[in-house]
């Protein structure tokens, strides 16, 4: 009789399963268009809203990488995530991932990413495994993200810099790969209508590039 013990799939949403799926899906390697100004990319805010996509903005957008941060949480890994500080000028108080403009100085989008951690939320390098690339995801406000996910090992200890960031939380993996939580909402702004993804959990809203984010996350590790 053969075993089986070796094939079995690990439980769906833990750290385990979340890395396999990503080490098979997801690369560390950039992709050759991931920086290049001349590149549209394929995923952004330009995708719910291509009649307000500004030609030329994918040249001249700045650009910036986030670490998408997996906490190995027993049955259901998290994502940690963060509130931006309310006194910020631009998107204040908005739920975002860890991260910023890319540097001169920064070797790579992945050390843009880990230092941006370090920088806002004080997470420790040591404890964070970067897994791979998600798709490069261009912003109407004139980004060009590039989204690290990597798994984060606990224990660990957070210092927010109050600057930067009001508050640091987790949520489940299995609320924000759940497909039905991913609601398309519109907002009006000097009259102009904006469509985006959003995924209220509680009293929180998580919306906007960070919803889109994670909907490209559930399509390239759970769809």
């Amino acid at each position: 009789m053969t075993s089986t013990g070796d094939t079995k799939q690990p439980q769906r949403f833990t750290a385990q399963d979340v890395r396999a799926r990503a080490l098979a899906r997801l690369s560390l390697k950039l992709p050759e268009t991931a920086l290049d100004p001349a590149h549209r990319p394929d995923r952004g805010d330009h995708i719910l809203n291509p009649d307000l996509y500004r030609a030329g903005l994918s040249a001249i957008a700045k650009p910036a990488a986030v670490l998408v941060p997996i906490v190995a949480r027993g049955s259901s890994a998290t994502i940690l995530l963060t509130k931006r500080a309310s006194a910020l000028r631009r998107h204040a108080g908005q739920v975002a991932f860890p991260g910023g403009r890319i540097d001169p100085e920064d070797e790579s989008p992945l050390a843009a990413a880990l230092r941006e951690a370090e920088e806002e939320i004080g997470l420790d390098r040591t404890v964070v495994t970067p897994i791979g690339y998600l798709d490069v995801y261009l912003t109407h406000s004139g980004y060009r993200i590039l989204p690290l996910v990597a798994l984060v090992t606990p224990p660990f200890a957070l210092v927010r810099n109050p600057d930067e960031v009001e508050e640091a939380f987790e949520v489940p993996m299995e609320f924000l790969m759940e497909p039905a939580n991913h609601v398309q909402e519109t907002r009006e702004r000097e009259g102009i209508s904006r469509v985006f993804y959003a995924m209220p959990y509680g009293e929180r809203k998580i919306w906007g590039v960070t919803a889109g984010i994670l909907h490209n996350l559930y399509e390239r590790l759970y769809s």
